[in-house]
């Protein structure tokens, strides 16, 4: 049975404000779980529409409101680090938030963003988030403030510290993690690491030893962190690039028995193709709850986690995430380097061209291919593929 149907009709009235039109974060307003604003209110690099998005907000109801309050204030991350605007102001445009909420009665679930090392106006952005903790104090609001690539020597942590509500690493994944809080709360989730070891190791642009993001990310979810042996409704599987052989064979034990959503840490914005190509040669890749390696550790971690926890028991929509998965992983691995060696950004019409380097991948009795390639922000960095699958033939349609 689909998700949707076993949230009923609550599903529909959920809103989804999201950070800006990135894939990561526009991403679930394809999931069909959720309402969105008019994809014309998102403008690419150039941010958000204001105006349309507040009236879009103010003249649609719903039970609960996943959003993002850089978005609301700024226009969305890149705004976020370098619009001067006064804090009084900031804070004032995200006053449509309480009239939805007054209006309305719905639940908020609330994140903005710890700027990374480089914002202009990170004085600025912490002094709203400070101001928007009273929000906290009307009931049915859940606020959090995830940080922005923390590297080395980041200002970030401190700043997250003296915040009264909670605080993570990670930032694109954020809407998705709050959208399983939103939707299914109260998820069983069993961690497994590919080596013990990595669970006090500290990965790249988080700033705090990995146990300690995973349980920060669960919170974030409403999660709840079980044992294996107590049957969890989701297995977490974490890889860090010491034994692609091993996890592997994890894998194939685990999936015997559980859901198991992958997040491959071994690289920053790129997979491992010694793995990837084993879950492909095994089958494991389609069967897989979820799998993400598009982004920082916390980025793949929180994806994994929520379209894993989010798409239990929708098997149309467990696919389709799982062909977005790998297009991402394709497209870090093959398709960004190709086309960074070639073209300048903003990219011309002939960066597409990278498409015809895609070579159909084996796929449960058929094969993936890449019908149409799109650069959403002119950039390499993001890119949106659109995925089909074709029967091999004397082969019966994928169930």
């Amino acid at each position: 049975m689909a998700l949707a149907l076993l949230l009923g009709s609550a599903s529909a009235q959920v809103l989804y404000l999201p950070l800006d039109d990135r894939p990561p974060n526009w991403g679930p307003c394809r999931y069909g779980l959720v309402l969105c604003p008019p994809r014309a209110s998102y403008r690419g690099p150039q941010g958000a529409d204001l105006p349309l998005l507040r009236a879009w907000l103010l003249s649609t109801p719903g039970e609960a409101l996943v959003g993002s309050l850089d978005a609301l204030a700024y226009g969305g991350l890149l705004q976020s680090r370098h619009l001067p605007l006064p804090p009084e102001d900031a804070l004032a445009r995200l006053g449509p938030l309480l009239s939805w909420k007054a209006r309305y009665g719905g639940r908020l679930y609330l994140y903005g963003v710890i700027p990374r090392w480089d914002a202009t106006q990170r004085g600025r952005n912490l002094e709203v988030l400070r101001g928007v903790a009273s929000f906290g104090g009307l009931g049915g609001v859940y606020l959090e403030a995830p940080w922005d690539d923390a590297v080395q020597r980041s200002p970030a942590l401190a700043e997250a510290r003296r915040l009264p509500y909670p605080t993570r690493p990670g930032a694109d994944e954020a809407g998705q993690v709050l959208l399983l809080r939103a939707l299914r709360p109260g998820l069983k989730v069993a961690v497994a690491y590919e080596d013990p070891a990595l669970a006090g190791r500290t990965t790249p642009y988080e700033g705090l030893p990995l146990a300690e993001t995973v349980a920060r990310l669960l919170a974030s979810a409403g999660a709840e962190a079980v044992p294996l042996s107590e049957g969890p409704d989701l297995v977490l599987y974490l890889y860090g690039g010491l034994n692609p052989r091993k996890a592997l064979l994890d894998l194939l034990r685990l999936r015997g028995e559980h859901r198991v959503a992958l997040a491959d840490l071994s690289r920053v914005n790129r997979g491992d193709p010694r793995l990837a190509e084993g879950l492909l040669a095994l089958g494991l890749f389609p069967r897989l709850a979820a799998y993400a390696a598009w982004g920082t550790p916390a980025n793949n971690l929180g994806s994994a986690l929520a379209q894993g926890g989010l798409f239990l028991g929708d098997e149309e929509g467990r696919k389709a995430r799982l062909f977005e998965a790998y297009f991402a992983y394709w497209w870090g691995e093959v398709g960004r380097p190709w086309v960074r060696a070639r073209f300048p950004e903003p990219l011309p019409q002939e960066a597409r061209e990278a498409a015809r380097l895609f070579q159909p991948v084996p796929w449960e009795g058929g094969v993936l291919e890449l019908s149409a390639l799109a650069f959403p922000w002119g950039r390499s960095f993001e890119a949106e593929g659109a995925l089909s699958w074709r029967p091999l033939p004397g082969e019966r349609p994928s169930p």
